[in-house]
């Protein structure tokens, strides 16, 4: 053998044998990478408040790619935020009838909530906590951006344990599986490809809020913090439609970045856990993950994780196989004690929020707030259907196609993340300019940014259509509107209420800011709730502001529980897969 084929063959096997070390030297890149970028955004924020005003936020390109890293930031930490508050507390409505009598209302009101509400009473709590310090001012963004992601994942997560298929839930039951079991080996692997998509939705609906949660007010006083969103706000009042465009350049570079990195990996490992007997033709695909499947180097990173799950079954006091056994009925008189408790409590806050409005207000203002909240209601109704009837067919079809899925992905994000004050100066250009009415073509800005949820809920919903069940509509001929009845409509009807629900009480919240818009000096008002709080809020009325959010809470509850909450049941009891 001559001394050049002695070489090749154990240069070939180095080759061979480097290949996860090739891996591993990418995701170290990559990693540090990341690492140097949080630690540099991370940079300034327990520095006093006057540094703020040292370096006020300016228009100059050069500081666009640091906003932008710095708003990534919070919404990734606002992210981290709802991913816990939705595991603990959509569990607990889910898996406890009692604690869902209080969750599940409280959330209607929460996402009907503005964001500015939160501002109000938050701002002064997180900055109290640090004083004069930037981080409290962080920390309210945070929250502020939290409170626009966590309702949409909450309500996703409840909808998916609520709908485990029936076979599965009696296996559980019959194995004797404790709560910490079976929410690690059933509830949280069959809930989570949906909560991906709605974690994506959630992630592209926070940056609708960021311009509101990155200039916060306290008093006489604002406080500006650097990024995309006090960017957009500047660039709007100054009219500068150059500086415009930058943001939503910079929007989309780090929406295309944080997909192939974060989410297009989690999707395409989301993807073991649908529900479903025969394995898919067609599955997601990721560079990003097929290169974290090849290193050694993330299994590492990922150890604790992996074993503090396993410490949880280890220590979880049911884990031995236990005999199963059936819960037992409250009794009738601890249920009537639990209902007459929960009426006192609603009772009291009803007589607290009337006792503080009719200081200043009287009856006539109450019977013309409801006037306006039913004008609004309409606008949200026909909105809703029409969405509906746009991006239903639409999802489906993107749903059923991982490999389109896969191309849409980032261009859905951006559309959902695309900030709809952007193309507020525009609407009130075309509507002064062609005379129309305000009433009518403001209408649609308060879908802008929350239609996407129904779009991405019936993503996840066609895309959790078991493989098995569609070959076999296949097989048996079901063709047009009976695949629609039959297979389509039902394999996404729980997925979509969700959206639905949650892009109503959405569309709500975002009717404060497209009932009033404004464009300098131009103001333009459409008759509504929205616009009344709009108002009050500007004004500081805050009797008419508690006036204002009352009534759009007492609406959106009694909207969901009229419409929402029956097709929640209705989907539970004959929609689920068994």
């Amino acid at each position: 053998m001559t001394p050049i084929a002695r070489g090749v063959r154990p240069f070939s096997r180095m080759l061979r044998l480097t290949a996860p070390n090739r891996a591993d030297a990418i995701a170290f890149v990559l990693l540090a990478g990341l690492a140097m970028l949080v630690f540099r955004g991370a940079e300034g924020i327990a520095e006093p408040l006057s540094r703020l005003q040292i370096e006020p936020v300016t228009l100059d390109p050069l500081y666009l790619p640091y906003y932008a890293l710095r708003t990534t930031l919070r919404m990734f930490a606002a992210l981290l935020a709802s991913l816990v508050f939705t595991l603990v507390v959509a569990t607990l409505a889910a898996r406890s009838r009692r604690a869902g009598q209080i969750i599940v209302p409280a959330l209607d009101i929460l996402q009907s909530v503005p964001i500015l509400g939160f501002l109000t009473f938050t701002v002064t709590f997180f900055m109290g906590l640090f004083p004069g310090r930037i981080l409290g001012v962080e920390l309210a963004a945070v929250f502020a951006i939290f409170t626009s992601q966590a309702w949409n994942m909450a309500f996703s997560f409840y909808q998916s344990l609520r709908s485990v298929p029936s076979d599965l839930d009696e296996v559980s039951r019959s194995f004797g599986l404790s709560p910490v079991r079976r929410f690690l080996r059933l509830d949280l692997p069959f809930a989570t490809p949906a909560l991906v998509w709605n974690m994506m939705m959630s992630m592209s609906g926070g940056w609708f809020f960021v311009v509101a949660s990155e200039a916060i007010t306290v008093g006489n006083t604002t406080v500006t913090l650097p990024g995309i969103g006090s960017w957009l706000a500047l660039a709007i009042t100054q009219k500068d439609f150059v500086a415009i465009g930058w943001a939503v350049g910079a929007m989309a570079a780090v929406i295309l970045l944080y997909d192939q990195l974060v989410f297009r990996p989690i999707v395409a490992w989301a993807d073991k856990f649908r529900f479903e007997q025969t394995a898919s033709a067609e599955r997601p695909r990721s560079w990003a993950y097929d290169l974290v499947r090849r290193t050694r180097l993330l299994s590492l990173l990922f150890a604790p994780i992996i074993g503090l799950g396993r410490l949880l079954l280890i220590l979880d006091p049911g884990g031995g196989h236990r005999r199963a056994t059936k819960e037992r009925p409250a009794s009738r008189i601890s249920e009537l004690a639990w209902q007459a408790l929960l009426a006192a409590a609603v009772i009291f806050a009803a007589w607290t929020i009337i006792g503080f409005v009719m200081r200043t207000l009287n009856w006539g203002d109450a019977l013309a707030v409801l006037g306006l909240a039913c004008l609004t209601m309409i606008r949200v109704l026909v909105l809703i259907a029409l969405a509906s009837l746009i991006w239903v067919p639409i999802g489906v079809w993107i749903g059923l196609r991982p490999k389109w899925a896969e191309r849409l992905q980032p261009v859905a994000q951006f559309l959902a993340a695309f900030p709809a004050n952007v193309l507020f100066p525009f609407a009130v250009i075309l509507i002064v300019q062609w005379k129309l009415s305000p009433d009518v073509w403001l209408s649609p800005l308060m879908i802008l940014g929350t239609q996407w949820y129904i779009l991405f809920n019936v993503i996840a919903g066609a895309s959790a259509i078991p493989t098995d069940l569609r070959e076999a509509a296949g097989m048996f001929g079901v063709r047009g509107w009976q695949w629609w009845r039959q297979v389509a409509l039902p394999g996404i009807f729980p997925y979509y209420v969700t959206g639905a629900l949650t892009a109503s009480g959405g569309s709500w919240n975002a009717s404060i800011v497209a009932e009033a818009v404004s464009w300098g000096d131009q103001k333009l008002h459409a008759s509504g709730l929205g616009a009344y709080i709009a108002d009050a809020t500007t004004a500081g009325d805050y009797p008419r502001v508690a006036l204002g959010v009352a009534a759009m809470s007492l609406f959106v509850i009694a909207f969901n529980r009229l419409l929402w909450r029956p097709l929640y049941a209705f989907a539970e009891r004959r929609l689920r897969l068994a």
